[in-house]
């Protein structure tokens, strides 16, 4: 919890930029935004007073583009500073800014583009370019000027500029006074942002969130959350999403944090080896990946010192379970502990850079039970969130003081949680979004004359106030003989064997369930060396050992599983899926219908007799 900023009015009245005032006059020395530059591989580190100061002169250059309160400019960059700098100038101006994801394609940009009647959009680079540039002759949007970070070959016809251009008059026209005099017309209930939500299914949707959503969620996330103070955040997600804006922009300025910027998501475990942060935050896929490669790591061990780390990780769960259950740990068990962790897991963990680790989370879908035991033995315990883009960032969230493992948690301050009649969660509260934007720019509300929100999330609530996730409302399968099954449940099974990297359970309206599964792109070449096979994934999906392997693992996830959620066919594919190749969304979920439409024949064959 934060116990040293002081907080520049009541929770209630708080905003962003006044926020930033007060960082920049108590801690402006304090580092605020790094990020490596282009030319060198080295850190480049703004404190708090000179951040503060490129927002304001960042502001001056987009009110000098015409941009004026209330309205949209759309953002489609990478992590770096000039889209962490930007969305705080448009927020001091009391514009709107929205982050379009990187991989959204022609059809979805033109969608955001005309919805939201933005008329500028600041673009990282030609890749970006291509797709923008057709809506500057599109009739049905609005969209009239674009700003670009990296201009490459943009053509100079007064529609286009250069970011750097933007930056230089901002820094010219810069008045102090007309900036102070600006940031304070911003009121907490003002919009602070539009996220469009990835689109598992139809068109992305634009959820409004207000100033106050947001720092209300800050200040009760911060209540369960121990971390110290001013805690450095590696953000590498992409801030489209609700978590890193969270986590990258907004929670980092309500703490006085620092944040590092990680234009590159593949970077993300060389970058976590360098930092050694003090907090990590990841989407379940990345918890798994993660976990993949400390196992293969693992397995390289020689025998010996791999029993060493099954004896300290036995020890380390056991500590864990004490904690879970509430308990303190005897002198015994914390005295064989403390020697595990610095002989064995810390070392171990500082090949990951995770050795400094104090607080780690995960939120967006349920985890994986084998990947959280998987930490747990190495001393980390995932501290599992639940929320959506509609709630502003996390509803309910496990703590150090409080947790069970596989669940997500108890509702924070000011958030109340219940289950409809047919399971769903329902949340109320004042960290509940505004509303869904329309096209007309009015608001449609989302929740009910009550104030609740139906979440289309399945769970329960159990004796002691921790919610359980089942799964999603609409992705739940329903099978020809009326038997409702949670396909996640079953995923998580299959993907309990080190061979399978990710599933798909398929059999809505059918007789029984069938399943696509990929292999893992780290573990199985490391399962397959140890036995003397070698290929590429394409390769190792069609040798019989391998498919024999797969098959005894669908067999030992049956065994756990009712009739009903059994797997009688399954088909393993030769390639990963992505948010590039369309299988993924941005922030690692399953698009489901997108899946089964791609294989849906191989789907239809797993039915023919």
């Amino acid at each position: 919890m934060t116990t040293i900023l002081r907080m520049p009015g009541a929770p209630d009245e708080l905003t962003l930029p006044a926020l930033l005032l007060r960082n920049a006059e108590d801690h402006g020395v304090l580092p605020a935004l790094s990020w490596r530059g282009a030319e060198d591989p080295g850190w480049h580190t703004l404190s708090w007073s000179e951040a503060r100061r490129r927002v304001a002169e960042l502001a001056a250059g987009y009110r000098s583009l015409g941009v004026r309160p209330g309205e949209i400019v759309l953002l489609m960059m990478g992590n770096r500073p000039e889209h962490w700098l930007s969305d705080l100038a448009l927020v001091h101006l009391g514009a709107i800014p929205v982050t379009v994801y990187g991989t959204a394609a022609p059809e979805q940009i033109a969608h955001i583009a005309r919805h939201s009647r933005a008329r500028f959009a600041v673009l990282e680079g030609p890749r970006e370019l291509g797709r923008w540039e057709p809506l500057l002759d599109d009739a049905t949007a609005r969209l009239r000027r674009l700003v670009v970070v990296e201009p490459g070959e943009a053509a100079g016809d007064g529609r286009y500029e250069t970011f750097a251009a933007l930056a230089r008059r901002g820094a010219e026209r810069y008045d102090p006074e007309a900036f102070e005099e600006g940031w304070r017309q911003v009121r907490a209930g003002d919009p602070l942002t539009v996220i469009y939500t990835s689109g598992t299914t139809g068109d992305p949707k634009g959820v409004l969130v207000s100033q106050r959503n947001v720092l209300l969620n800050a200040v009760a996330l911060d209540a369960v959350v121990e971390l110290p103070d001013h805690a450095e955040h590696l953000c590498y997600l992409p801030f489209a999403h609700i978590a890193e804006r969270m986590l990258g922009i907004y929670l980092p300025v309500f703490r006085a944090g620092h944040v590092y910027l990680c234009a590159d998501p593949s970077a993300v475990a060389r970058t976590a080896r360098e930092l050694r942060p003090a907090e990590f935050f990841g989407v379940p896929r990345v918890w798994e990946k993660l976990a993949a490669s400390v196992r293969a790591a693992l397995a390289l061990l020689p025998e010996e010192r791999r029993a060493a780390v099954a004896v300290a990780g036995e020890c380390a769960r056991a500590y864990v379970d004490c904690r879970e259950r509430g308990e303190r740990p005897g002198d015994a068990l914390a005295e064989e502990y403390g020697r595990a962790k610095s002989e064995v897991l810390d070392p171990l963990l500082a090949r990951s850079g995770f050795d400094r680790l104090v607080w780690t989370a995960s939120a967006s879908a349920p985890m994986p039970p084998d990947v959280v035991r998987f930490w747990a033995g190495l001393g980390i315990v995932i501290m599992d969130a639940w929320g959506l883009t509609e709630t502003a960032g996390v509803c309910t969230a496990n703590s150090p003081g409080a947790f069970r493992l596989g669940s997500v948690g108890r509702p924070i301050d000011g958030v109340q949680v219940r289950t409809a009649d047919d399971g769903e969660i329902e949340v109320r509260g004042r960290t509940v979004c505004e509303g869904y934007l329309r096209a007309d720019g009015s608001v449609e509300p989302a929740t009910d004359a009550d104030g609740w929100f139906a979440t289309g999330d399945i769970g329960r609530v159990d004796e002691d106030g921790f919610l359980w996730l089942t799964d999603r409302k609409k992705e739940m399968i329903v099978t020809s003989t009326g038997k409702n099954v949670s396909p996640a449940l079953v995923e998580n099974l299959l993907k309990e064997h080190p061979l399978i990297g990710q599933a798909l359970v398929h059999g809505d309206g059918r007789s029984y369930l069938v399943a696509l599964l990929v292999l893992d792109g780290e573990l199985a070449p490391a399962w397959a060396g140890r036995r003397g096979i070698e290929g590429t994934l394409r390769e190792l999906s069609g040798h019989p050992e391998v498919r024999a392997e797969v098959e005894r693992a669908v067999a030992a996830a049956n065994s756990r599983l009712n009739r009903t959620e059994q797997v009688k066919k399954f088909s393993l594919l030769s390639e990963e899926w992505g948010p590039e190749s369309g299988e993924l969304t941005p922030s690692l979920k399953l698009r489901r219908r997108i899946i089964t439409a791609k294989y849906g024949q191989i789907l239809d064959g797993l039915y023919t007799l």
